[in-house]
């Protein structure tokens, strides 16, 4: 299943507009507010898709029978671009185990690259609601390769997969390579991909606006 958000008219459209912006995005701290604030808006929506259970709730003057989750989702991200999304979801999800890893591209002197994994820190998975959140999906390789990676650690009952800026090229790639049991949320998509992987009109290096350029 595929969602995006980016369709409806309401103030995660705002975000999304400061982080493509040239000008608003020389502020790398509201480069990553702004990522943060959009994570939350995700979170907001996918617990809507979640299990909830009634519980009661004691006051000061009695007792209030409201649902709540039934189980919080393990929230995973790769390094580095995807932290502060990360941390947007975890600011609602604030009972969540976490998964992190590494993957980046690797250049060749022809221009093509491979995409290397080298770190995985996870919980087990087994049945659980996985969130895997990443700022650009371009090609799609990174995303699915890292949700391979993640299965070795449990097969979850259900997994998002949370995006900001993605190529119509990468959704249809994310699409074709995962199981239905996946939702893949999007802020927005773009149609242009060019011959070096990059999202156009895109927003630029996720990572790099906000932590600085790498070497």
């Amino acid at each position: 299943m595929l969602i995006e958000l980016g369709k409806q008219n309401s103030i995660f459209n705002q975000f999304i507009a400061e982080l493509r912006s040239s000008a608003v995005q020389k502020d790398s701290m509201r480069f990553r507010r702004n990522l943060e604030r959009i994570g939350e808006i995700f979170a907001y929506e996918i617990s809507k898709t979640l299990k909830w259970k009634s519980a009661a709730v004691t006051t000061p003057l009695g007792e209030a029978n409201i649902n709540l989750l039934d189980e919080q989702p393990v929230l995973a991200t790769i390094l580095r671009a995807g932290l502060p999304l990360h941390q947007g979801l975890l600011n609602y999800f604030d009972g969540a185990e976490n998964a992190f890893i590494s993957a980046y591209r690797k250049h060749h002197k022809d221009g093509s690259f491979d995409i290397q994994l080298e770190y995985l820190s996870s919980p087990d998975l087994t049945n659980k609601t996985l969130i895997l959140c990443d700022p650009m999906l371009a090609t799609g390789q990174s995303l699915i390769l890292t949700y391979k990676q993640l299965m070795r650690k449990g097969r979850p009952a259900h997994t998002h997969l949370v995006t900001v800026i993605a190529s119509a090229e990468g959704v249809e790639y994310a699409k074709k390579h995962l199981p239905e049991n996946c939702t893949l949320w999007v802020g927005a998509i773009d149609e242009e991909l060019t011959a070096q992987s990059y999202i156009v009109p895109g927003l630029g290096d996720a990572g790099d606006l906000a932590f600085g350029v790498k070497q």
